[in-house]
């Protein structure tokens, strides 16, 4: 995925639960929760977010681990599903698809659920696709699933972490 260390722990790991504050939503988190070589993280805590009329049911990577293995080894996603990567602070976010089968999507995400832009990615191609300003958090969607809605770059996805960032004035 997106980092050029991966980060593989035992399955006999011990795993500490750890609260995960993302606009407001609280969500429980296993820190010690990167997968071994080759198996999907699918235990992360999940949200809904809206795109317009549409809900996308996401898996959410919050810390270091969960966000180093994403959507590696995933053979399929479904039809509204997709992860939402969350930084510490906004910054320059690049994703890469080294060991991720699903071609995707990356909507990079300002913290008022503004998308930034838009990147198409190819399976396991490891060139480094990045957002063009500083962002706190990455949408990865099966690829198509915005351009079959219409949504572009400049369109505000609502819900989870976004709603605070709508109704601050």
């Amino acid at each position: 995925m997106r980092t050029t260390a991966i980060l593989c722990r035992s399955r006999a790991a011990p795993r500490r639960a750890v609260l995960l504050s993302i606009g407001g939503w609280i969500l429980a988190a296993a820190s010690a929760s990167a997968q071994p070589t080759g198996q999907p993280q699918r235990d992360l805590p999940r949200l809904t977010l809206r795109a317009g009329l549409h809900l996308i049911h996401a898996q959410v990577a919050a810390t270091p681990a969960q966000r180093a293995t994403g959507l590696m080894w995933r053979q399929e996603l479904g039809p509204n599903e997709g992860m939402l990567f969350v930084f510490e602070a906004p910054a320059v976010q690049c994703f890469w698809m080294k060991n991720t089968y699903v071609p995707l999507t990356a909507a990079f995400v300002a913290d008022d659920g503004r998308i930034v832009n838009l990147v198409d990615m190819q399976p396991l191609d490891e060139t480094s696709h990045c957002s063009r300003e500083p962002v706190r958090y990455v949408l990865e969607m099966a690829q198509g699933w915005f351009a079959q809605r219409g949504i572009k770059a400049g369109f505000r996805l609502s819900g989870g972490p976004f709603e605070r960032a709508r109704a601050t004035p």
